[in-house]
């Protein structure tokens, strides 16, 4: 399967001196009146609204460092441990308006919704064909919801600029942070209108939007919103293309072609030397003395979150609690140094000691299979007031790739005790991939009690559900875009 080539198209749409929240067009780099007009423009156009989506340092939302939204997220939870920078902040629920590296997923991000907006009307007035013209839409739309359901999972709800107030650059006009039944509404439709024309995962290039992920997305949503009958329903359509199967190699797929040669992901971003997209988890969790190709060790697990497994699970084996460093000491829980203090090294993917440069060509996983599968399960029982039999089964399906037993339904009777077993699975099954074990902490209200049985600390309470918004954004805003509650 081909690569996705993310690039920069000469469509890009620069950001006005006079009015900060607005995207206006620069005209001298895109004449409206005459592009798009070809399949060519058409595919430029689209390629632009993935490139925000890569793994760059620079301004990948998507990257495998402190500047992207895993990290970050999975550090607010029992799964990493930071102990400088943004990662810190987040071990300690330490979020504070003037920290950039906490408020920067807005700053330098939710203009994108704005381009995303000015490109769709760009593509609907074009004068290339229908059937080019609604793929086209489709994949802007699903970029869209994507980028605006993670800021709004993040944030709460943010600026959505109408069109006609992006098509009027000129005139400053602060805007208000959408009400939270608008802001889950206009995600929602994105993302419906996205899955109703992109093509199906047979059908769609590796690397690219499908049905599917739209769907994905929708579940994201809606289990943020504990919409379970649409969460069943969702995830009924995915199964039902009968394209996803679990991967019977769990590891594996964390391989250097583990994710192009896997049933299970829905979706994954394309890595490559050429600067494109870039993963950087090796360079982020090991240290400088690992044996074969070292890092820099910016972040750990925890040994709460390791001790959480069972010794069977294969999902640990690369949660790594021991090696010998190249300065001949053999680290170990132990003996820890600087290197094993706080936890293992999360090394999800595939070591790749053999790289030629400090980055590697593994493809970030974003989204598999195994979600719809558990997020069901979780719907089912939560539906229902109880776990069930179905529900059950679901989750021991997980489990049994996992190399563990089926746990019975006798064990689990009550919805509290289900829902934190589903909570472990989930943890064990998607620790640092795409960062949303925050948001399911946060759904089961377990987000400030898991910290404080963790990490100990006087900062974590409510308010931290929600990260702040820059200093910046609030005056920029003069009076109409209001602070998080516990960040004046």
């Amino acid at each position: 399967m081909k690569k996705i080539k993310i690039l920069i198209a000469g469509c890009a749409l620069m950001i006005s001196g006079c009015t900060k929240d607005l995207v206006p067009l620069d005209y001298s780099e895109i004449n409206p009146a005459i592009f798009p007009k070809s399949a060519e423009d058409l595919e430029a156009m689209v390629n632009s609204v993935y490139y925000p989506m890569r793994g760059s340092w620079w301004n990948g939302f998507f990257s495998t460092s402190e500047r992207g939204v895993m990290m970050v997220s999975d550090a607010s939870t029992e799964i990493l441990t930071g102990w400088y920078g943004a990662q810190h902040s987040a071990s300690t629920h330490n979020f504070r308006p003037d920290d950039e590296g906490i408020t920067g997923f807005y700053d330098r991000f939710y203009n994108m919704i704005s381009r995303m907006t000015i490109t769709i009307d760009l593509i609907e007035k074009s004068t290339v064909n229908e059937a080019l013209k609604k793929k086209a839409i489709a994949e802007v739309r699903c970029a869209r919801g994507l980028m605006a359901y993670y800021l709004f999972d993040l944030y709460g709800p943010i600026v959505i600029a109408p069109l006609e107030v992006l098509q009027n650059p000129l005139i400053e006009e602060p805007l208000a942070r959408l009400p939270y039944d608008e802001m889950v509404k206009f995600i929602e439709e994105d993302l419906i209108a996205a899955a109703e024309d992109l093509p199906l995962p047979a059908d769609a290039e590796y690397g690219r939007f499908n049905k599917a992920l739209a769907k994905m997305l929708l579940i994201r949503l809606y289990l943020h919103e504990k919409e379970w009958s649409k969460v069943v329903n969702v995830s009924n359509d995915i199964i039902n293309y009968n394209h996803y199967a679990l991967d019977n190699d769990y590891v594996g797929m964390w391989g250097l072609e583990g994710a192009k040669n896997s049933n299970e992901v829905i979706w994954a971003i394309p890595c490559d030397y050429e600067g494109t997209s870039e993963n950087q988890w090796q360079l982020m969790v090991l240290p400088s003395v690992f044996p074969n190709k070292g890092g820099w060790g910016t972040v750990q697990s925890s040994w709460w979150f390791y001790d959480s497994f069972e010794q069977r699970d294969v999902r640990k084996t690369m949660l790594i609690s021991e090696f010998t460093g190249t300065d001949g000491i053999t680290y170990t829980r132990a003996n820890p140094g600087n290197y094993l203090n706080y936890g293992p090294l999360p090394l999800k993917i595939h070591e790749d000691a053999a790289r030629t440069t400090a980055y590697t060509t593994v493809d970030i996983i974003m989204f598999r299979y195994a979600d719809v599968l558990l997020s069901k399960a979780e719907a089912i029982a939560n539906a229902a007031g109880s776990p069930t039999q179905e529900a059950m089964d679901l989750v021991n399906v997980v489990r049994k790739r996992a190399g563990l037993e089926n746990l019975s339904l006798a064990n689990y009777g009550s919805l509290s005790s289900f829902n934190n077993m589903i909570l472990k699975e989930r943890s064990h099954e998607f620790w640092c991939e795409n960062g949303q074990y925050r948001a399911d902490l946060i759904r089961h209200d377990k987000f400030v009690s898991r910290q404080l049985e963790v990490r100990p600390n006087t900062s974590s309470d409510k308010t931290k559900e929600v990260w702040p918004f820059s200093r910046d954004k609030i005056n920029e805003g003069k009076g109409k875009f209001i602070q998080n509650p516990g960040y004046n």
